[in-house]
């Protein structure tokens, strides 16, 4: 066993959001970032990453076992080969890319990287486990094809961080390179919701497959970022599911087998738009996005580096960790990101999920200690404190501020 040092790359996405943050500033362009959203874009993503910390050997495994087992050449490693996969990679991106926005079922996990309003290093983590999940399904055309897994690997590595880069609005048009170059104004393209922009600039490392396949477009006006039908809420379980809920919906409602296999497999843009109204009613999702309240930015801010540092440091000692561990220390983080996301919705059943989030943490702590049956002391005192003083009531208060909304 040994440490696995991509956990330092965790605190250098952060680090890179904060320069860019700086620089924002200094150019006077600090609206570039908004703090909910912002937050709910690292939300996304450490989840991904903790998520991904089961499956990511999995990818390597289901590489290889294609690649000895279905190889249809035996391609070399020699250097020029590098460029070959490269090319290969990003020609495989794109038609994933593409059937992501094309197939109902394949948006479904894709749109999430769409929703922020903002263009950012920070939407960049906007990548979901079921998109990651999709995307290595179709990767696995490499080993097919007959490259190593380990090159194949290699160069998701610096395919994954090229694609970090063309995530911001400040850097501006790059001249003849966006001939060559998925560059950061033509990925804002893609990241647009204006019509003219809309299903463009597919590409993520070269813009060619755009150019022989119709989809490439240069900015022109300046872009509006997000969905062509914002969310109207900030919620992490919401930005996750509400598409396959809509999906759900629209498999109900369909009458007939085409209609059915449409609702799963046909193009977003023939869903019916008046679904996913019915569901923010539905499910609460409805409420107006509002300033956030310096009250409990602090409040918020400590969670979140918190379960940072608690990502880093699990990415960097997984391997030697119990399952017991690992699962305990994932779901604690799973349930901080849902409790962040209710605190930005100004949620009060957030009260109840901070209590089970402590009585989690006691429980694991007593656990370890072999004395797990006290777990019902701090059930009991907490029991306690809400019918004598309210604590509901006291956190309420010092959380929220509902009537200083704006």
């Amino acid at each position: 066993m040994s440490l696995n040092y991509l956990a330092f790359a965790i605190p250098s996405f952060f680090i890179f959001v904060f320069i860019e943050y700086k620089v924002a500033q200094h150019q006077k362009k600090a609206n570039v970032f908004k703090y909910q959203s912002t937050v709910a874009n690292f939300s996304i993503g450490i989840a991904e990453r903790v998520l991904n910390l089961f499956l990511a050997a999995s990818f390597y495994e289901i590489y290889d076992w294609v690649y000895r087992n279905y190889a249809l050449f035996d391609i070399s490693t020699a250097w020029y080969v590098w460029i070959l996969i490269l090319l290969a990679t990003d020609f495989v991106w794109y038609w994933y890319h593409r059937l992501g926005h094309e197939i109902n079922f394949l948006w479904a996990a894709h749109i999430v990287h769409h929703q922020s309003e903002e263009f950012n290093l920070s939407a960049a983590a906007r990548i979901t486990t079921f998109q990651a999940v999709f995307r290595n399904v179709f990767w696995c055309v490499l080993p097919f094809i007959g490259f190593h897994p380990t090159m194949i690997i290699s160069i998701l590595l610096v395919h994954g961080a090229y694609s970090f880069f063309t995530h911001t609005q400040l850097i501006g048009k790059l001249g003849w390179l966006e001939n060559v170059l998925i560059t950061p104004s033509l990925h804002g393209v893609h990241h647009a919701s204006d019509e003219k922009y809309l299903d463009k600039n597919y590409g993520d490392v070269f813009v060619f497959w755009d150019k022989i396949f119709g989809t490439f477009q240069k900015e022109e006006e300046p872009p509006k970022y997000g969905l062509t039908h914002p969310l109207k809420s900030y919620s992490f379980l919401w930005q996750h599911f509400h598409y396959y809920l809509e999906i759900g919906e629209a498999f109900k409602r369909a009458q007939g087998f085409k209609a059915k296999w449409n609702a799963l497999f046909g193009s977003p843009a023939l869903m019916d738009q008046n679904i996913r109204p019915i569901l923010e009613r539905k499910f609460r999702q409805n409420k107006v996005k509002q300033k956030s309240i310096p009250r409990f930015k602090s409040y918020l801010n400590i969670q979140l580096i918190a379960i940072v540092a608690l990502l880093t440091g699990l990415t960097l000692y997984f391997n030697f960790m119990s399952l017991v561990d690992q699962l305990v220390i994932v779901f604690f983080i799973l349930i901080t990101l849902i409790n962040i996301g209710a605190l930005l919705e100004q949620r009060k059943w957030i009260y109840y999920l901070e209590c089970f989030r402590l009585i989690l943490i006691f429980a694991y702590l007593f656990y370890n200690l072999g004395i797990f049956s006290f777990v019902i002391f701090p059930i009991a005192i907490l029991i306690i404190l809400e019918r004598t003083i309210s604590l509901s009531k006291i956190y309420n208060k010092y959380v929220f501020a509902f009537q200083k909304y704006k």
